[in-house]
């Protein structure tokens, strides 16, 4: 589990930049490209490591309209934990 004060925030060989063409947000890193869906977009855009990881799923709890955190937090924390895995993500222990 990400602790709620861990400060995530995009590796810096990554940049989040949205496509000229298709107007799709992607995630750019050395040689290669993610193209992300709209909820993936939202939760980088949030990760510049001044929010912490709670204020993070309070945010987007509240942008999706989504009553309880807790449901949308294991979605975030996957998400989040499979870009660290790939040297994307930073900052997700405090």
């Amino acid at each position: 589990m990400i602790a709620p004060s861990a400060r995530p925030k995009l590796a810096s060989k990554a940049m989040l930049r949205r496509d000229k063409q298709t107007g799709k947000d992607v995630l750019l890193y050395p040689e290669k490209g993610l193209v992300l869906n709209a909820t993936g977009a939202a939760i980088l855009r949030l990760c510049t490591g001044e929010r912490d990881y709670q204020s993070i799923v309070l945010e987007l709890s509240a942008s999706f309209g989504e009553s309880a955190p807790a449901a949308l937090e294991g979605e975030v924390e996957s998400f989040l934990r499979t870009l660290a895995e790939r040297g994307l993500v930073e900052g997700l222990e405090p």
